[in-house]
């Protein structure tokens, strides 16, 4: 699975469903920061065969109240793993760590 920008589903209260993608992104248009974290997330996610998925925090009330300036978050698994900046080597490891049976 691939980048869906503005797809406002996925989220509640700032955490993925459990039905979402391994790894979500809650981003904003025009944000360098969220661009960075999803270039990260996608070329992490890609060599590991991972499924993710943007979330604009825009596209929804309650999202945009939590998180207000607080983007780009980026959850592994439905567990909150970064905010602001992401390590791209820490999330392969987590990945990887975490991975599926």
């Amino acid at each position: 699975m691939g980048r869906a920008p503005g797809d406002p589903g996925g989220a509640v209260e700032g955490r993925p469903t459990p039905d979402a993608a391994r790894v979500v992104v809650l981003v904003r248009d025009g944000c360098h920061l969220c661009d960075e974290a999803v270039a990260h997330v996608e070329n992490v996610c890609a060599g590991l065969g991972v499924s993710w998925r943007t979330v604009d925090v825009d596209s929804d009330p309650a999202l945009r109240a939590e998180h207000t300036d607080h983007v780009p978050v980026t959850f592994v698994d439905g567990v909150r793993f970064a905010l602001w900046f992401l390590d791209p080597d820490a999330l392969r490891a987590a990945l990887v760590r975490r991975a599926p049976s």
